[in-house]
C-alpha cells in the first residue's frame, strides 16, 4: 500500500515537470494521472489497490461518526428524562479481532462513545469487559458493536 502511494506522489510530481507548471493544480492532476495508471496496473503488484484500505478506513470513520451522534442522543435523553429508568450493565464481549492494534482501536472507539467504556481485556485477548449506561438488551447491543466497529476494523486489517 505505501509503495504504491509512493509511486503515486512520484508520478504527481514527474507530471509537474513535464507539464512545467508547479502549482497545486498540476500536482492534483498528476496524481489523479499516476491514481488512474496504478489502478490499471494494480494486477502487477503484490498487495491490494491502495485505494481500498483507504475507503475502508474512510468507512469506520463514518460509521463511528454516526454511532457516536445516535449514542449522545440516548445519553441526552436519559439525562432529561424526569426518571431514571436505566439498566446499566457489564457484559463480556467475545472478540473476532487477535491483534493488540486492533482491539486497542476498538476498545478506543467503545469507550469514545457516550454511555460506553471498556472495563478490562482479558488474558487470553478473546473478551473485553464492558460497561455501559444503558443496556436493556445485551445480546442487541453485542450484536451492534459486532456487525458495526469489530467487522469494520476486521475489513481494514483483513
Amino acid at each position: 500500500m505505501a509503495q504504491q502511494l509512493l509511486i503515486n506522489v512520484i508520478l504527481a510530481f514527474v507530471w509537474m515537470f513535464l507539464a512545467d507548471s508547479f502549482s497545486g493544480s498540476s500536482f492534483v492532476i498528476g496524481y489523479l494521472l499516476g491514481f488512474g495508471i496504478i489502478f490499471v496496473l494494480r494486477r502487477y503488484f503484490s498487495t491490494t489497490f491502495y485505494a481500498v484500505p483507504l475507503f475502508v478506513i474512510g468507512k469506520l470513520a463514518l460509521i463511528f461518526i454516526k454511532e457516536l451522534l445516535l449514542a449522545n442522543w440516548a445519553v441526552l435523553k436519559i439525562v432529561l428524562s424526569p426518571s431514571l429508568d436505566m439498566k446499566p450493565c457489564i457484559f463480556a464481549l467475545p472478540l473476532e479481532v487477535r491483534r493488540n492494534w486492533e482491539i486497542t482501536l476498538l476498545s478506543s472507539l467503545i469507550t469514545l462513545t457516550p454511555g460506553t467504556f471498556v472495563i478490562d481485556v482479558s488474558d487470553d485477548k478473546k473478551e473485553i469487559y464492558i460497561h455501559t449506561i444503558d443496556a436493556p438488551d445485551v445480546d442487541e447491543v453485542i450484536r451492534q458493536i459486532k456487525t458495526s466497529f469489530e467487522k469494520t476494523i476486521l475489513e481494514v486489517s483483513r
